[in-house]
């Protein structure tokens, strides 16, 4: 049995009875009635035997326990949690192939790790171990092992991801099933699989899949170790976390301060077990997470490939700054920018790029154009739920199990959230599925408390309250993609509203516990229930019916005025910057908008898209090419573009300080500003028929086919031949991974057989763009500068080829 403050009357049939939760019963000894509780304490799941004997009789009877589930569980219960499943599954591997290699970075070390153990181990974004992607390889390893058993496809790549998704919602499910109804687990459930960001990232090869379900997992053990103050599963929550580190590393810490201060002040044991068994658990983690980063650390330099993303070629500098500390305050080396900064004297439209590029801070940002429509759906109704729970167990026993889990999922919430609100580093929209499971959660425990006390008057406005916030808020968030099922946004406002009322209204119709009120709150929970999950549902929808690829991807439709959801990885509409590879038709951004079809990265600009007070002609911001037409003006002047260049401060051509250019009449690059092109880096390259033929040629004679700058580039031919791809400078093209002398001693062994030219981010104001003064040269900018001036250009197939086994006579 929980621990509660609370026990209902000998033979009271509740939580199951109708009048649920039980009348008010006499307080001892003074006769005032006390109010029963919101979350009484219920019996937890018989344990099994244990014990190396009791594992036949165990998997001889799992079919059987599979299919029926708890033995207090109403018959109904099973099925519709096995329904839930497999439509998640169906809905996260619905269409998988669209998105053809997703995010070819990760895909390219997947297909890396299929073919070498040591790049498997690694994480390599080649077979020829020259660099690892920027972060640790234990998502890389459901993949690779994928494709080493059913070949190299998109499906192999991604099938593994839904799988994920799919086992997420089953342990939500299972975790708030452990103290609360199974109705309260199949709304957590289907509230996370119908988060906008949840299906996208479940069908999405970036590493967060797999760390959300490592996550989940660790507060499934979080909630089993308070139980009972049990080691053993504060033990396996420590090798969750340990292995989430493997899988984004500081990224999985994020909710781990507040899951030890919950363990170390609510489990019903004396503080000095707990605090043992807390550094025990801290044990498990140092062990589970330790042992690849000491292979990493103490190998030579020599021995394993160079650690990408970092500065120094060391897995630590990489955990606490580019990965860790940086992403929250904005330091970042190798970034972007170089530091997280652009550069100096850059005046973007306004909006576009605020804060350095990753959006707007503040407590506000999660509910903002960017990222409302990615998870925000039932934010109001959680933070709601959220205070619910704890002040509706702020008198029970302090280690009672109800409580225990508000703040177990509560504290997941806060702090990931206040975190994301408020870092000025790197950060995606698709970060906020962290968020995910602790939304879902909240929202099934809090609606099964509610819901089962709808009888009495408070609750049942409660009840009303949050849902009628739910759906008011669900309004906004499809209002600002006006164009996207207008109807629905209506549909959602009314039908939240009316069931709202109807939830209040049926006390007064025969009582609740009466059929005829009980008939109207059954109604009135599904037409709630549908107008909650109607919003997130149609854009969960939407993301499954639309291909995603590059670096940054976001759900659902276009959006006015974002820098992001449903701008990325599509052919974008009104309000809508490209999607990884091109700006939408017309594109607004804020008050204006960058263009129109094209662009971002190395495609072609779009005609007469507002920017601010001006416009950009066709011509593509950056790396575009060609001149604009139907431009008007725009900070720096007119934009009449080059071969994707930008001239410096108050040119004629373009933006202060050159941001990015390229080669070209117009490409020079301001002071300090950026040259060489962000062509590839967001999003990867087509590869041409003809190139694949040429990079094939006596490709085993060579450790690596070809050497280019940036991993995206590099990993968009890799994919295409088969063959290993040197990815100079790791993802941004920043990395000092290899110096001149060092390629140059690749080159006379015969390693490489060809470069690349065109590659992402070709350096800071250096070759590839004579860049202003001001500017450093990063080495794979030193690289490309020597081989263009020492071998002979080769175009095939658009792209520019130059033969390193073949100097200039």
């Amino acid at each position: 049995m929980t621990t509660s403050s609370y026990s209902p009357p000998a033979g009271d049939p509740w939580p199951e009875a109708a009048n649920y939760p039980p009348p008010e019963v006499p307080q001892p000894g003074t006769g005032r009635p006390t109010p029963a509780p919101l979350f009484p304490e219920q019996p937890l799941p018989p344990v099994g035997p244990k014990g190396p004997a009791s594992w036949s009789g165990r998997l001889r009877t799992l079919p059987v326990r599979a299919w029926r589930g708890r033995a207090d569980d109403p018959r109904w219960v099973r099925p519709a949690l096995l329904a839930l499943m497999a439509a998640t599954v169906v809905l996260y591997l619905w269409g998988l192939g669209a998105s053809g290699w997703a995010n070819a970075f990760y895909s390219a070390a997947v297909q890396a790790g299929s073919q070498s153990w040591k790049a498997f181990f690694f994480g390599s974004s080649d077979a020829g171990n020259f660099i690892t992607v920027d972060k640790p390889p234990a998502s890389l390893w459901p993949m690779a092992l994928s494709v080493r058993l059913f070949g190299l496809s998109s499906w192999s790549i991604l099938a593994p991801q839904a799988l994920m998704g799919a086992a997420t919602v089953g342990v939500l499910y299972a975790t708030v099933r452990r103290r609360f109804s199974p109705l309260g687990g199949l709304l957590a459930g289907a509230a996370l699989a119908l988060t906008p960001v949840a299906t996208l990232m479940f069908r999405f090869n970036n590493p967060d899949a797999m760390l959300v379900l490592l996550l989940t997992l660790a507060a499934y053990g979080m909630v089993r170790a308070v139980e009972t103050a049990s080691t053993r599963w504060l033990l396996f929550t420590g090798t969750m976390f340990g292995f989430a580190f493997l899988t984004k590393t500081l990224a999985a810490f994020l909710i781990l301060p507040a899951f030890a201060v919950i363990y170390l002040v609510v489990a019903p044991t004396g503080f000095w077990r707990r605090l043992r068994q807390t550094l025990l658990s801290g044990l498990a983690l140092v062990l589970s997470a330790g042992w690849w980063v000491a292979v990493v650390q103490l190998l030579p330099a020599s021995a394993r490939p160079y650690v990408g993303g970092s500065q120094d070629d060391s897995f630590l500098s990489l955990t606490f700054g580019y990965n860790g500390l940086g992403r929250v305050d904005g330091n970042e080396r190798g970034s972007v920018g170089g530091g997280g900064h652009l550069p100096a004297g850059l005046d973007l439209p306004a909006g576009a790029m605020h804060n350095r590029g990753w959006g707007q801070t503040g407590i506000t940002r999660l509910f903002g154009s960017d990222i409302g429509g990615q998870i925000a759906w039932l934010m109001p109704a959680a933070l709601i739920l959220l205070v619910v729970g704890l002040w509706a167990t702020r008198r029970y026993g302090r280690p009672d199990t109800a409580r225990a889990a508000f703040l177990v999922w509560g504290g997941w919430l806060i702090s990931t959230a206040l975190i994301f609100s408020f870092m000025s580093g790197i950060f995606h929209q698709y970060y906020t599925v962290a968020l995910a499971p602790a939304v879902a959660a909240l929202v099934g425990m809090g609606v099964d408390g509610l819901w089962r006390a709808r009888h009495r008057l408070p609750y049942a406005l409660l009840l009303a309250g949050v849902l009628a916030v739910t759906a008011g808020w669900a309004f906004v968030l499809l209002g600002r993609s006006s164009d996207f099922l207008p109807w629905l946004r209506w549909a959602v406002l009314v039908g939240g509203l009316a069931a709202a009322v109807a939830l209040v209204a049926g006390q007064y119709v025969g009582g609740v516990s009466g059929r005829t009120g009980a008939r109207i709150a059954s109604v009135a929970g599904l037409v709630g229930v549908a107008a909650a999950l109607g919003g997130p549902a149609a854009y969960a929808v939407d993301t499954v019916g639309t291909a995603h690829n590059g670096s940054i991807i976001t759900a659902g439709p276009s959006v006015k005025g974002a820098f992001g959801p449903g701008s990325f990885g599509r052919k974008g509409g009104k309000g809508a910057l490209g999607n990884g590879r091109m700006f939408g038709q017309g594109g607004q951004n804020g008050q204006g908008g960058w263009g129109g079809q094209g662009g971002f990265p190395g495609g072609q600009g779009g005609q007469g898209g507002q920017n601010g007070q001006g416009t950009h002609g066709q011509g593509g911001f950056p790396g575009g090419s060609g001149r604009g037409s139907g431009g008007g003006t725009a900070p720096g002047g007119r934009h009449e573009r080059g071969t994707g260049g930008a001239t410096g401060p108050g040119g004629a051509t373009g933006f202060p300080g050159g941001f990015p250019g390229g080669q070209g009449p117009e490409g020079a690059g301001g002071p300090g500003g950026f040259a060489g092109g962000m062509g590839g880096l967001l999003g990867g390259t087509k590869v041409s028929d003809e190139a694949v033929a040429l990079l094939s040629q006596d490709a085993g004679h060579y450790t690596w086919a070809a050497a280019t700058t940036g991993s995206q580039n590099a990993a968009s031919y890799q994919l295409a031949t088969g063959k290993p791809v040197m990815a100079l400078g790791g993802f941004n093209g920043t990395d000092p991974s290899l110096s001149l002398e060092g390629f140059q001693k690749y080159v006379q062994q015969g390693k490489v057989h060809w470069f690349i030219a065109g590659g992402s981010h070709r350096g800071f104001g250096g070759a590839g763009g004579e860049g202003g003064e001001g500017g450093q040269q990063t080495e794979a900018a030193q690289i490309e500068a020597w081989v263009t001036s020492h071998f002979t250009a080769k175009t095939v197939g658009g792209a520019t080829f130059y033969d390193l086994t073949a100097p200039k006579s």
